[in-house]
């Protein structure tokens, strides 16, 4: 029953943003904490935010101070805006969640093992 849907993808020039967006299922919260991993062609997972169920976030350090994270419980909604892009942020980006009583680094770590439905791709290049 846990379903992602997201969107908001896209080519950007270095320098710019994006917003993306993943409305998921009730479910997908329920006892989970949520968030976004990466991947280029090529390269492995890479973990990109998160917020635990606390409410607490985390961010890996190449993301920190350009991308936040943001939630609206009500509407379903876990949103990632994205500033500053560099090309090393390509890659297929997916919302996912990962279960147990995770802090929010403990997630950080856990969430691209964690249950994803599909992804957008972001492509940053001049």
């Amino acid at each position: 029953q846990v379903q992602f849907a997201v969107s908001g993808g896209g080519s950007v020039q270095p320098g710019g943003s994006l917003t993306l967006s993943c409305k998921h299922s009730t479910d997908a919260w329920r006892a989970h904490c949520m968030g976004w991993f990466r991947q280029a062609p090529g390269k492995t997972r890479e973990e990109v935010a998160v917020v635990a169920r606390d409410g607490d976030s985390a961010y890996a350090d190449s993301v920190k101070g350009r991308f936040t994270l943001s939630r609206d419980n009500a509407k379903n909604n876990l949103n990632l805006q994205m500033t500053d892009l560099v090309p090393e942020d390509s890659g297929m980006y997916n919302c996912a969640n990962a279960p147990g009583s995770l802090t929010a680094f403990q997630c950080l770590r856990a969430i691209k093992i964690g249950h994803w439905g599909q992804g957008t791709q972001v492509t940053v290049s001049s």
